[in-house]
């Protein structure tokens, strides 16, 4: 089989190593790409968000299959584009990507399906949205209801820093805060099938003791030795698949990866928000422990044949990945410079850790900053302290001028806490 990836983040990195470690593939594409993708896969250049040429592309390369890593080109229809044009495409429609979307969208599919969520309103004007940040109290969780690359999201006791945000978007979602640890569930589905992944715990706030601003997500670590060993089971029957039931209800089928972030709250499970794509940096560490074939699972959901796929293998090991980030992110980062120690690693430390990169690029024979997160240095073990020690080992090799990362990813978990 021959698969095209469209994306460049490091998301798309964990993708493409996962698929080129699969024997069933014989050709693996990316557009457009990064320095570290270029190491596994063939690199194309392509606007991600243009369905008619990632459809072309796929055509002239001869795609089995086509996989879509990032969220704007879903919600953009590219999904549907590669599919008019006959070829297998692993991500949902426009339409059904609008669980991404739209918060507003997703609050409803979840009323309409019983799945447990916040308590919320949907607000058009400031006064809107004081009123309603009035209700809940603080702390004041305010989400713009649009894409915002991980970054739309306000937690915060500050009543003005609620309203700014809250101002800063043309419509918001104002919702009451849910406490108790976070999870992230991935599934994949082919609108009816629903087959969970394990769950992984990712890092949001920049600074150590989830301090600082609210990030794309620092670091990440599977599997959660603090969770129910039902929890899986419990939020695919309440969560998974009524919403997966009430799309198709709808005639909006969801195909693809259906990412719940979760609270496990004293009153019990609620969803937090839906992604209609694989999570960045959850993706690296739970394809990290993935031992079954990648490319045969993501094509039986794209064409609607996952139930009579063989049930998901995985490995006993654990496995963390902290990411490194440039000068100043999650503000406006600086980019061009060098990275250095990237061969020592590679030397050094694999097959046990590894580097997925993330906003990089090549300058001739060196490879430079591209981007506010820049690699997701990621590695397995037996548990979760040896595979944070093989991840900060490598971290440790690694030189970028200004970086910075959190040195507490997956700590408390390694200790038995939450």
């Amino acid at each position: 089989m021959k698969v095209l990836v469209i994306g460049s983040g490091a998301r798309e990195h964990a993708l493409c190593r996962a698929l080129s470690l699969d024997p069933h593939v014989t050709a693996l594409h990316c557009a457009p790409g990064n320095a570290g993708i270029a190491q596994v896969a063939e690199l194309h250049p392509v606007d991600a968000l243009d369905g008619k040429a990632v459809a072309a592309l796929a055509e002239e390369l001869g795609a089995g299959l086509v996989v879509v890593g990032p969220e704007a080109p879903l919600v953009a229809g590219v999904a549907d584009a590669v599919r008019e044009a006959g070829i297998p495409c692993f991500g949902p429609s426009g339409q059904a990507a609008r669980l991404e979307g739209s918060k507003a969208f997703a609050k409803d599919v979840m009323a309409a399906a019983g799945v447990p969520t916040a308590r919320s309103y949907v607000c058009t004007t400031p006064e809107e949205a004081e009123t309603a940040l009035d209700a809940f109290g603080a702390p004041y969780v305010v989400k713009d209801d649009g894409l915002a690359a991980g970054k739309g999201v306000v937690v915060t006791d500050d009543i003005e820093a609620a309203k700014g945000h809250a101002a800063a978007c043309e419509r918001v979602v104002v919702e009451e805060f849910l406490d108790g640890p976070e999870v992230s569930l991935f599934a994949i589905t082919d609108g009816e099938t629903v087959l969970p992944l394990q769950p992984a715990q990712d890092f949001k706030r920049a600074l150590n003791g989830d301090e600082g601003p609210n990030t794309g997500g620092m670091g990440a670590y599977s599997p959660l030795p603090w969770a129910e060993p039902k929890l899986v089971d419990e939020v695919l029957a309440t969560v998974l698949q009524p919403t997966v039931d009430e799309m198709r209800r709808r005639g909006t089928p969801f195909s693809g990866l259906l990412y719940a972030g979760l609270a496990i709250t004293s009153r019990g499970v609620r969803v937090i928000e839906f992604n209609a794509r694989f999570g960045d940096p959850e993706t690296q560490v739970v394809l990290a422990r993935l031992k079954t074939p990648l490319a045969g699972v993501l094509l039986a959901a794209a064409d609607g044949t996952l139930a009579d796929l063989a049930p998901l293998r995985w490995s006993e090991e654990a496995a963390v990945t902290v990411v490194l980030a440039s000068h100043n992110y999650p503000g406006a980062p600086r980019t061009g410079d060098p990275i250095t120690g990237l061969d020592e690693v590679e030397a050094q430390d694999a097959p046990h850790a590894y580097v997925l990169h993330a906003g990089t690029r090549r300058d001739g024979d060196a490879v430079v900053s591209a981007g506010g997160r820049v690699l997701s240095v990621t590695a397995t073990g037996e548990d979760l302290t040896q595979a944070r020690d093989r991840a900060y080992t490598a971290v440790a090799r690694i030189h970028l001028d200004g970086a910075h990362h959190r040195t507490d990813i997956a700590l408390k978990a390694a200790s038995g806490e939450q």
